[in-house]
This record gives C-alpha cells, sequence and structure tokens, in this order.
C-alpha cells in the first residue's frame, strides 16, 4: 500500500468481509435468542449487515477494486467467539444465553464500529464526500444496534439473567 487511497480500499475490503462473516452469525444468535425484543433486534441487525455489505460493496467497485480481495481476521475470530460463548456453550438458564448473545452482538458491532469510523475519515481526507457520506450513515446505523442491545440488556436481559 502506497498511500491513504490503497489504505482506503483495503480497509473496505476488510469491512465487506467481516460484514460477510458476521452475517451468517447473527442470524444464527437472532434464532437461538429466547428474548422477543432481543430477536427482534438481532433481525434488524441481520438486514443492517446485509445492507452494510450491500454498500461496500458497491463503494469498492466504484475504486474498480475486488470486494473479495480480502479476508478479515479480526472477524473471523469474533465469530468464533460467538459461535463458542453464546451458541455452542451450555446454558442453565435462557437469560444467560441471552445476556452472552448480547456481549458477543455488541464485540462485533464495535469492531464495525472502529472500521467505520476509520473508512469515513479516510473518505473525507481523500475527498470522497459521497463516499464519506455513506460510511457515517453505516456508522450512525452500528452506533444505533449497540445502544438498542444496552438497553435491551439494561431494561430486560440482565434482570433475568441475574
Amino acid at each position: 500500500m502506497d498511500n491513504l487511497k490503497d489504505v482506503y480500499i483495503d480497509q473496505l475490503q476488510d469491512l465487506y468481509s467481516a460484514n460477510r462473516q458476521a452475517l451468517r452469525v447473527v442470524d444464527e444468535l437472532a434464532k437461538a435468542a429466547t428474548s422477543t425484543a432481543l430477536r427482534a433486534a438481532l433481525e434488524r441487525g441481520v438486514a443492517g449487515i446485509k445492507d452494510g455489505a450491500q454498500h461496500l460493496e458497491a463503494l469498492i467497485r466504484d475504486k474498480d477494486a475486488n470486494p473479495n480481495a480480502e479476508h478479515c481476521k479480526g472477524m473471523e475470530g469474533l465469530v468464533r467467539e460467538a459461535k463458542a460463548h453464546a451458541l455452542n456453550a451450555e446454558f442453565g438458564a435462557d437469560a444467560a444465553r441471552d445476556a452472552v448473545i448480547i456481549t458477543q452482538y455488541q464485540r462485533m458491532g464495535h469492531y464495525a464500529i472502529a472500521g467505520y469510523g476509520c473508512a469515513a475519515a479516510f473518505a473525507k481526507q481523500l475527498g470522497l464526500a459521497d463516499d464519506a457520506a455513506t460510511l457515517r450513515d453505516m456508522l450512525d446505523a452500528a452506533h444505533s444496534g449497540d445502544k438498542t442491545m444496552t438497553e435491551i440488556a439494561e431494561q430486560t436481559i440482565n434482570q433475568r439473567a441475574a
């Protein structure tokens, strides 16, 4: 990578890979959730991740680059953790599993927040105003999903799991 544009494209590709990996496990988390509110929030998360992947693919193709040129090892690890701790672990109480599902989802979401924030800053520096606006919208959506998960945890799940 020779310049910020190269870094920017690489980061878009990494985010695209991250979204595609997260999509599968978030769908599994939604199916495993027992709280109706949590399941609905996760299903909205799945839709948001799909939307994000489509936007990222368009941004990458607009730069004449291959969306699949990168494999996000960071998200690979987070997905592996989500499966181990939320899906494959044994739980005595459904609310305890739901609490872990929120934890794992938020960890993946925070990875996305960091990625979108950096990519938006790169786009702004490169004078790519439309890209920056798209990425800021995606960042806002990720923040909103994180806030929703915190509210669900604090208002119901954590109390039930206690």
